[in-house]
């Protein structure tokens, strides 16, 4: 699940020194830059172990299915239900970045779709493709009412919402599952702002964090009532959730040493599921229901995240040539090596790093000071073409405007033929 695993972040820093904290850490020779153009395939540390395939096929239902018992927020306290039969339809979700798994549909619906006797203006249809299955990351508990008409009873969310797209191969919006991939389109504050149980200036908070955002610590939930976070308000990128292969630390900030931590956090204070997150670091102690719908659920769910491979850059979506020079720009003049280390492309399985690393920095509210650690962890770079904007902040909108950023703030003097050079070279991650 893990709302806040999050990539090519503000922190990838000191490439101007040699020994100073930046891009990576291999040796200048070509090391932890890995083997040009085969690098979108590395599955991951040495020390890795494959998960049990059993195990990775529970997690997957896990990751597309499970709500650990949110409905308990998202109907009963927020009334999302609500809002979703009155006025959501298809084309509003479409609209706020929700998708549709394609394969959900039945031939008939999809025929509908593409010759218009699908009505999808009409919060019916919304109803008929939960009663599916077919909205990821939404669960609907929909039934026919004594006035012979359908209602939503009942709404959850799984893992899937942030951290699942589709290929678009049906029609926008609508295709095969990309489970771990981040769903940058997904307008989550809009999504919660629909709300009827929230007041004028929370929903105003929601409403400013605009698609493919989220602030995992503004929206903690505590015993079913929202509005335990810190008060502030900083929305970082919804994170992609695959290339976590012999990564430890899998958030911004390092905070927990494993997925799991991650998961939990997200399962009980983002969602309000059933169950404990204790964090003495952040004063943190939530409790969610009276049994545990979570726990159990935590080793499938890392299997099968730990599964989800970075997807390999599209054909002819970068020049070879150009790459090759920009790896050894990358482990040499730009001293990106020395920190986005080995197969990983990163170092913060021993390493966590100061917030003036940040390319974000300094900010207002700090994403660092908010965290457990106060610290970032160097980003793995795998699959990195596919999830723009960069930074966690999102400010950098294109691999080109990071290059220039590191370019200026580390002082590196690099000419716009090396500049491009080095994008290349990350395309190809």
């Amino acid at each position: 699940m893990k709302s806040t695993v999050r990539f090519v972040s503000s922190r990838v820093a000191p490439v101007a020194l040699a020994a100073a904290t930046a891009f990576g850490l291999a040796s200048c020779g070509g090391g932890g830059g890995g083997t040009f153009a085969g690098s979108g395939g590395i599955t991951g540390g040495s020390n890795f172990t494959p998960p049990d395939p059993a195990l990775v096929a529970q997690g997957q239902t896990v990751f597309r299915s499970e709500t650990f018992g949110d409905e308990s927020f998202f109907t009963d306290v927020l009334r999302l239900n609500e809002p979703v039969e009155q006025a959501v339809t298809p084309r509003v979700a479409l609209t706020v970045g929700l998708k549709v798994d394609a394969d959900a549909l039945p031939d008939s619906v999809k025929q509908g779709i593409q010759n218009g006797t699908v009505n999808l203006d009409s919060t019916a249809t919304t109803l008929a493709l939960l009663k599916l299955n077919a909205v990821i990351g939404l669960k609907g508990d929909v039934q026919t009412g004594a006035d012979g008409k359908d209602h939503l009873v009942r709404l959850g969310v799984t893992c899937a919402i942030c951290h699942s797209t589709v290929d678009n191969s049906f029609a926008q919006g609508i295709g095969k599952r990309l489970d771990g991939w981040p769903n940058r389109t997904l307008n989550v504050g809009a999504i919660i702002a629909l709300s009827p149980a929230l007041n004028a200036a929370q929903k105003a908070v929601y409403n400013s964090w605009g698609p493919g955002m989220y602030d995992a610590r503004f929206n903690i939930v505590d015993g079913g009532t929202p509005g335990h976070g810190d008060g502030l308000n900083k929305p970082s990128v919804i994170p992609p959730a695959f290339g976590l292969q012999g990564v430890d630390k899998t958030t911004f900030t390092g905070d927990g040493d494993n997925i799991a931590y991650w998961n939990r956090y997200v399962a009980v204070t983002q969602f309000g599921g059933h169950g404990t997150f204790t964090e003495p670091r952040l004063s943190l102690n939530v409790k969610n229901g009276t049994d545990d719908l979570v726990t159990a659920k935590l080793p499938a769910l890392q299997a099968y995240q730990l599964s989800l491979q970075p997807p390999a850059p599209p054909a002819g979506s970068f020049d070879a040539a150009a790459a090759a020079r920009g790896q050894v720009i990358f482990n040499v003049r730009a001293q990106c090596a020395t920190c986005h280390s080995g197969s990983t492309f990163t170092d913060a399985n021993v390493t966590l790093h100061p917030k003036s690393d940040s390319m974000a920095e300094p900010e207002v509210p700090s994403h660092a000071d908010r965290s457990a650690t106060k610290l970032y962890r160097t980003t793995p770079l795998r699959g990195i073409w596919q999830h723009a904007p960069y930074f966690h902040d999102g400010s950098a909108p294109t691999l080109a405007a990071v290059v220039a950023t590191y370019n200026t703030k580390r002082t590196l003097g690099l000419s716009p033929q090396e500049m491009a050079d080095l994008v290349e070279y990350l395309k190809s991650l």
